[in-house]
């Protein structure tokens, strides 16, 4: 059997998420059903992470096994067929056998989108936040810079999937704005169920003046989620770089 790996990309707004669902229509079930009348057999795809529903990807890895000798070159197109216009296949290519899309990640980054301005604009809808109350980027950088390096954060996770731990370490956490958009971007070696998102809600919190950059150490050392900010919501989330490297498979998308 080979090991395939897909880049994908896709817009998650129809999407109840990644994983598989038995009532909702989910990206990897399109997907699956999509190589399963390419290659002509049942294919179960394994993908990078749990997106939530309406959650968007820019880069998106994912791998599945086949005894189909179609071509990788010719995947993608193929694929694409079969696809609805908001999911797109860009490439493909055969991996070793023990390649796993989540398991070899060793690092993912999410950008987050705020539309901060005092009128809406129609094209960020389902892809921004819009936030009219003017969002000072210097105090959101302050507060981000706190969660940067290896910290229990269960401080900024809804319950939901169980792990074995809520420690993780973030490599960074940056703020920018360019005119009324404003995009935080957080890279991390994993990330719990909303993590990124709660993130984004805490430092927008301390923009606020709800608390301090310097209030969020101690929400971090007490795990007090009623303390952080709220979650934000799941339409301006988005999965933007990923790093592999198990020793076989490395590389950066």
């Amino acid at each position: 059997m080979r090991n395939i790996a897909l880049l994908l990309k896709y817009e998650g707004s129809a999407y109840h998420g990644w994983q598989v669902q038995k009532n909702d229509v989910t990206v990897a079930e399109t997907l699956e059903k999509a190589a399963a009348a390419v290659v002509g057999h049942k294919v179960h795809m394994t993908g990078c992470g749990r997106t939530d529903a309406g959650v968007h990807a820019k880069k998106y890895v994912a791998n599945f096994r086949t005894d189909s000798r179609i071509p990788t070159d010719r995947l993608p197109y193929a694929l694409n067929t079969h696809l609805p216009e908001d999911i797109v296949v860009t490439s493909a290519w055969e991996e070793h056998e023990d390649f796993n899309a989540i398991g070899s990640c060793v690092r993912k980054e999410y950008s987050y989108l705020i539309y901060n301005s005092h009128i809406r604009d129609p094209f960020y809808v389902n892809r921004a936040w819009f936030y009219p109350k003017h969002l000072n980027e210097a105090v959101m950088q302050a507060a981000a810079d706190r969660f940067v390096g290896t910290h229990d954060f269960a401080a900024v996770r809804s319950v939901g999937t169980d792990v074995k731990s809520t420690v993780r370490t973030v490599y960074y956490f940056n703020v920018e704005r360019q005119g009324e958009l404003i995009t935080c971007r957080v890279c991390a070696n994993g990330f719990l169920y909303n993590m990124a998102r709660a993130m984004v809600g805490t430092v927008v919190y301390a923009a606020e003046g709800k608390l301090s950059p310097r209030d969020i150490d101690g929400i971090l050392e007490r795990g007090d989620r009623t303390a952080a900010g709220p979650t934000a919501p799941p339409g301006g989330l988005y999965m933007t770089s990923l790093w592999y490297d198990d020793g076989k498979a490395v590389f950066h998308v």
